[in-house]
């Protein structure tokens, strides 16, 4: 509706794609051995080096996020204790290969040394490698039993979410989706709740295993020798101090591409949405260099941030290769005074290359986790939201005094009604209202008077404040909300189809329709003659945005859709704006013989159209300042006739033009 409130322009917290956080090995995530400090094509909350968006309250909301996974504890149980148990077998398998190495070793060195029967017991090694394969095949079967736990737990965790966040919407009041934009709700709905489903299903099982390899690597390293332990250990500090350098670094060109970007997208969008106004006006060459200027600020972002989060890996293999470096040679002096093997060497060294990579992955996925649970905060306050005034615990129906067979009047009273949308600024006051069933009323009134609030409060889209309204003398608040919005019939200037065949649009008020009714229908509101010229006739297609037929026609499907719904109470925003002038005579006749018998409320700009209606309200600043017919509104000489006088002596001066 026209004067409805709404709120600010532009996508909400996150927009369409604002919370997607990367995740490890997923879709959006970066390729092994990256580190997480790509780009990747989700959100930025979760790669390092990156802004990472956190929660106002991290605990609380962690505690009401594992509430909907605590119908899965034994589950969750098995993925850890799998978790464990593959990482066990998987981190046990360089230190038994180490042991095939030294028996090589110490038969060659037997052989060189030529001690007499010296052979090299290929029988052990051939049991040690047997020993290895059912080791990393028992690994990868309790990672397969992990991921499909896991993939199970996500899913059934998430699906209960989407069901509580989906019964939530359809329990909001209209205020609330007034207030906020579309992309702001579809952002919560959508890209959160995605990314929760992707660190449930990912990075929490990578997050388990990256620290059970790091205790486990640890444990094993110290097993074999404390004091090259501590070799590798020296250098952690100048893996952490890399790490941070560069992210604070990468981070501000991140945020400058992400900015750039999505004013690229922005721009892109404004155009294509309204590439007829930018040909008709001859700014093609303007939207061309805005273009340029604004993806040159990508690329210098971008390519800035690509290499500066690239410079880790070869920085992180530079130290790496440090401690490689003295851990070869120290090891190697330790073999030389047999206070070691060097199967054990090899082992060390293996352990020593898996010991940097739980550590990068655990911080990595300590942001996934940050950006995940706000998130879920987002969803949550979504869920706390205020909803609409419960029904009545014993609801009246409008038929119960009329017969179940029998249609409701249409009679509506409107009593001391008094209406704000915010608790200090009034709308509506003591407005006072009596409409006879079968009349037209017709409000008119500048922008802003209350006209469209007045249908809101009709249709209890908004809850009063104080006063009553009645349908037949039954309470709008004592009837359920069902039969009440079944009771009309509207057809607003802003049109609205839905993606579907045009038979659908218009049979979409009514269940079980046959097709002589919906053709029927059709003719009713002048509509049938040009569906029949379409290709497909009523089995076209609309799109999306229903664009593949112009803006009139659009109008003639939702007046069809009107008169198929046959309500009791009709409500008309300027419903013929949109045809041209032979057309809105036709549909003028359609809506005078739709309009017969039924109560209509008809929201007018153009008064000439309403001069036949029973009663004329005139709103200004929320209240009904002049009632009566057209002919006594123009003979008080009041409101509506200054009204009336300034619309025509504009259309007489634009006649005369």
């Amino acid at each position: 509706m026209s004067e409805r409130h709404r709120g600010p322009a532009g996508g909400g917290p996150g927009g369409t794609g604002g919370s997607g956080g990367q995740r490890p090995g997923g879709p959006g995530g970066p390729a092994p051995g990256n580190f997480g400090f790509g780009p990747g094509r989700g959100g930025p909350g979760g790669m390092m080096g990156m802004p990472v968006q956190k929660a106002k309250d991290f605990k609380g909301t962690l505690r009401r996020l594992t509430g909907y996974l605590r119908p899965y504890r034994f589950s969750l149980f098995v993925v850890l204790l799998t978790a464990v148990l593959s990482t066990v077998f998987s981190i046990i398998g360089p230190k038994i290969m180490g042991n095939a190495t030294t028996k090589l070793f110490e038969g060659l060195m037997a052989k060189y040394n030529k001690v007499p029967g010296a052979e090299i017991d290929f029988g052990y090694i051939w049991h040690i490698l047997v020993v290895l394969a059912v080791l990393y095949v028992i690994s990868a079967l309790f990672g397969f039993i992990q991921q499909y736990v896991m993939a199970s737990v996500a899913q059934k965790t998430v699906y209960g979410l989407r069901k509580d966040v989906s019964e939530k919407l359809a329990r909001l009041p209209l205020k609330f989706f007034d207030s906020r934009t579309h992309g702001e709700i579809l952002s919560r709905a959508v890209n959160d709740v995605d990314n929760i489903s992707g660190t449930l299903q990912q990075s929490l099982t990578q997050f388990i295993t990256s620290f059970v390899t790091l205790i486990g690597v640890i444990v094993m390293m110290l097993t074999i020798s404390p004091l090259l332990t501590l070799i590798t250990i020296v250098t952690l500090p100048l893996s952490f101090l890399a790490i941070k350098l560069i992210a604070g670094r990468s981070q501000l060109y991140f945020k400058g591409q992400q900015k750039a970007l999505g004013e690229l997208n922005g721009h892109v969008e404004e155009m294509y949405t309204g590439h007829n106004i930018v040909k008709a006006f001859g700014h093609e060459r303007k939207s061309v260099d805005k273009f340029n200027a604004v993806n040159e600020q990508l690329y210098e972002s971008g390519w800035r941030a690509q290499f500066v989060s690239g410079m880790i890996m070869p920085i992180m293999g530079f130290i790496g290769n440090i401690g490689y470096v003295l851990v070869s040679v120290a090891g190697g002096i330790f073999v030389l005074h047999k206070s070691i093997t060097i199967g054990d060497v090899q082992a060390f060294i293996s352990y020593s290359r898996q010991f940097m990579m739980p550590i990068t992955q655990t911080a990595q996925i300590a942001n996934i986790i940050q950006s995940t649970i706000a998130s879920a905060e987002r969803i949550f306050e979504l869920l706390d939201e205020e909803e609409e005034v419960q029904e009545a615990a014993s609801p009246v129906t409008i038929a119960a005094g009329l017969g179940q067979s029998a249609k409701a009047k249409g009679d509506v009273s409107f009593n001391h009604v008094s209406f704000r949308y915010k608790d200090d600024t009034p709308i509506i006051e003591d407005m006072d209202i009596h409409v006879r069933a079968g009349q037209t009323i017709a409000i008119v009134g500048p922008t802003g008077a209350g006209k469209t609030t007045l249908i809101n409060l009709l249709m209890r889209f908004y809850e009063l404040n104080g006063g009553s309204i009645t349908i037949d003398g039954a309470d709008l608040t004592k009837l359920r909300r069902g039969e009440l919005r079944s009771l009309f019939g509207m057809v607003l200037q802003d049109t609205w189809l839905f993606n579907g065949t045009i038979r659908d649009n218009i049979a979409y008020g009514r269940a079980d329709v046959t097709e002589d009714e919906v053709v029927a229908a059709a003719r009713a509101a002048y509509a049938d003659h040009f569906i029949r010229t379409l290709p497909e006739g009523y089995d076209t297609v609309l799109n999306e945005e229903a664009s593949n037929i112009s803006q009139g026609q659009k109008q003639l499907l939702t007046i069809a859709r009107a008169v198929l719904a046959d309500p009791a109470i009709l409500i008309l925003d300027e419903a013929t704006s949109s045809v041209d002038t032979r057309t809105e005579i036709h549909i003028q006749h359609a809506m005078n013989e739709l309009m017969r018998g039924r109560t209509s409320f008809v929201i007018a700009h153009r008064l000439s159209t309403i001069r036949d209606a029973d009663l004329i309200l005139v709103m200004n600043h929320g209240t009904v300042i002049e009632q009566g017919s057209h002919e006594e509104l123009l003979a008080a000489g009041g409101f509506y006739a200054d009204l009336y006088e300034s619309q025509f002596s504009s259309r007489k001066r634009q006649d005369v033009s």
